[in-house]
Formats: C-alpha cells, sequence, structure tokens
C-alpha cells in the first residue's frame, strides 16, 4: 500500500506524525510525506522520506500557500506517485484531496481544545473547491485517530480511534547528563518550544524564574533555539541552555515549564513530569487548562494576572507548590499509565489496512 502523509504548521505536526509513518514503513507499505519547505529539516531528521509542496517562486518569499496552491501542489505529487490512502491533520486539505483521488482519508491529530469554528472557517476557504467536486460539505474522515488520551478530551470531540503518543524529535549525539538524574537534586526543564526563542512570561524574567529555581536547589536546562541560546548563554550562567532531546531528558525531570505546545505537552505526559504552563496562544491556553484540571500541570496565564497578583511570584509560587506537592507528580504518573495503556501505532495501522482493503 502507498500512504501519503500530509503535514502543515510547525515541526511539531511532523514529530506527532512520523511514529505512525515509520510504523507503515516498517510494515513494509510504501509512505512519502508532502510538506512546507519549512519541515523538511524536520522530516529529515526522523528519517522520512518527504517532498517540499512549496511552490519554487514562494519557497524563498513571505506569501503564504493558500488552499488552492496547497490542493495543487498535492495533486502534482499524486500525478507521479498515486497513494492508496492520504493521512492528514488539522488541515482539510488533505481531506479534499483523497475526496478527489477517491481514496479513503485518515485524519490524525491531537484534539485537546474544541474545533467548530476553526473548522467552519477552514470549509467556507475551500468553497470553491468543494463546487468543482461536486460537494456541498466536507466528506467525513474514514477514521479518526486521535493522540490526545481520552481523560483529556473536550466533551464536544467526536468519536476517535484513540491512539498512543511515541515520542520523536530531531536526533543528535547524546551526552550522558542528557539521560541521567543529578544526584541529590531536582531537575527542571524550561522550553518555549521550537518556534519561540524564549519562553514569554510578561511581567517577569527568565533570570528570576531561574534564579527561583536555583535557590529551591533544583539544576535547570533551558531547550532553546541556537539564536537564543547565545543571547542569553552569559546572563544565565551555570545553566545548560541550548539543544535539549525533550524525549530523552523528559524522564530525568521532576518539573517542565512550557508554554503549552502539543509536542511538548504530549511528551511530558509520557513521562509522567509534572507541568507549569505558561499559555502562549489559545491553544496552549486550552492544553494548560485540561493538564490542570486533571491535577498533572499549573497553568499560569503572566497576560491575565490576577488582581494584585505579581507575575513572577505567581510563577515562584507554582514552582514551589508542584515541586513540594506529591499530588502532582502522582497525577502525573497516573495519566502517564492510561496513556501507556493506549493502542500502539502498529494496532491502529491494522484499522488503517482495513480501511485500504475494502
Amino acid at each position: 500500500m502507498k500512504i501519503l502523509f500530509t503535514v502543515g504548521g510547525s515541526q511539531a505536526a511532523v514529530f506527532g506524525v512520523a511514529p505512525l509513518a515509520a510504523a507503515a514503513r516498517n510494515a513494509g507499505h510504501e509512505i512519502l510525506l508532502a510538506a512546507d519547505e519549512p519541515l523538511m529539516d524536520a522530516a529529515r531528521s526522523v528519517a522520512l522520506p518527504a517532498v517540499c509542496i512549496t511552490p519554487e517562486r514562494m519557497r524563498y518569499g513571505q506569501d503564504a500557500l493558500t488552499a488552492t496552491d496547497r490542493i495543487d501542489a498535492l495533486l502534482e505529487v499524486t500525478r507521479q506517485w498515486t497513494p492508496d490512502l492520504v493521512v492528514g491533520g488539522l488541515s482539510h486539505v488533505p481531506r479534499l484531496l483523497a475526496a478527489r483521488l477517491k481514496i479513503p482519508f485518515v485524519r490524525h491529530i491531537w484534539y485537546i481544545a474544541p474545533m467548530a469554528r476553526r473548522d467552519r472557517t477552514a470549509v467556507a476557504e475551500l468553497q470553491p473547491q468543494l463546487e468543482r467536486l461536486g460537494l456541498s460539505e466536507l466528506p467525513e474522515p474514514d477514521l479518526f485517530v486521535d493522540l490526545c488520551p481520552p481523560a483529556l478530551r473536550p466533551p464536544v470531540a467526536p468519536a476517535a480511534q484513540s491512539m498512543r503518543w511515541v515520542p520523536r524529535v530531531s536526533q543528535r549525539r547524546l551526552e550522558p547528563w542528557m539521560y541521567t538524574r543529578p544526584e541529590g537534586r531536582r531537575r527542571v526543564l524550561i522550553t518555549a518550544g521550537t518556534r519561540n526563542l524564549m519562553l514569554d512570561t510578561p511581567g517577569s524574567s527568565l533570570r528570576r524564574m531561574v534564579d527561583t529555581l536555583t535557590e529551591a536547589g533544583a539544576e535547570v536546562l533551558i531547550a532553546a533555539l541556537p539564536e537564543a541560546a547565545e543571547r542569553h548563554r552569559a546572563e544565565l550562567g551555570a545553566v545548560r541552555i541550548g539543544w535539549i532531546p525533550l524525549d530523552v531528558v523528559a524522564p530525568t525531570c521532576d518539573l517542565a515549564v512550557h508554554h503549552g505546545g502539543a509536542t511538548t505537552a504530549m511528551t511530558l505526559i509520557h513521562a509522567g513530569v509534572p507541568q507549569l504552563i505558561h499559555p502562549d496562544n489559545g491553544y496552549g491556553r486550552a492544553v494548560a487548562e485540561a493538564v490542570s484540571g486533571y491535577g498533572a500541570a499549573v497553568l499560569v496565564d503572566g497576560h491575565r494576572p490576577g488582581p494584585g497578583q505579581d507575575p513572577h511570584e505567581q510563577t515562584a509560587a507554582a514552582c514551589r507548590d508542584l515541586l513540594d506537592n506529591p499530588s502532582y507528580a502522582r497525577r502525573a504518573r497516573t495519566l502517564a499509565a492510561h496513556s501507556a495503556e493506549l493502542p500502539t501505532p502498529d494496532d491502529v495501522l491494522r484499522r488503517i489496512e482495513a480501511l485500504a482493503a475494502r
């Protein structure tokens, strides 16, 4: 079977789909990942065969691809490489592609935030393409695969095939400190994901956060892009900052402070790590509300501090609470255990194979 995987957005989308794509490839299927130019490096870093769908005229410009651009680019790919099934994520373009090719479509996402409004907007943008196909609305996916643990799914989420989260990040040579816990000290990881230079904590500063944690006796690690690491290394002193493999380091941590990204949050859930989440957008806030609602995290929104509250003191108090109150670690471990019981990518692949065999 030939399976076309499609992703857009950030590197997180590539890392999220990589386990299922790898399972398909290991089972003997042909796979191809179609993505924009900025995601080619991420695909290579997790060993996925990928084709760039960004038109040559746009690869070095600022123009964004429209839905029509994406459909045309994907159709061009399928003229030369004809898939038997399409796997897509948040975008509805792959679903339309599958309808046009008359092959099964699998939607593969992390459904933790209600998406009805977003979906309505996306369908409106695709209306001209739907009319070309003689469709009044997008057909339902043949299978919906959700990476979100059932305990965190919103009540409005559609029925789905759950799948276990398997961490994937860009790989490089490891150092022993990455996979070993510091003796006699707790370890705290700070990260803003792959799209932000540094964690945004309004009214506070990274230096003050680091001081708070080190004064509490913790070792602090900061995952940061190269330009951010270069800028902040001198200011932060004896703190490891730079590339940090989240999948390897997470199991050694007692706490993680982050922005609410899906890949970050799920990798920490997988490792059973309590989280302090500073959401940087509405999606990050939905993530923070779900994980904190389960009791495995604390939400601190510096953009919306309470009356008379100092954002830094709010963050410092949350850090102390997460490190000193064992209930967060217990809930995080419970959530990890439930997640580990979900079907593996290999299990889900068998359902996908059955779709194509119909």
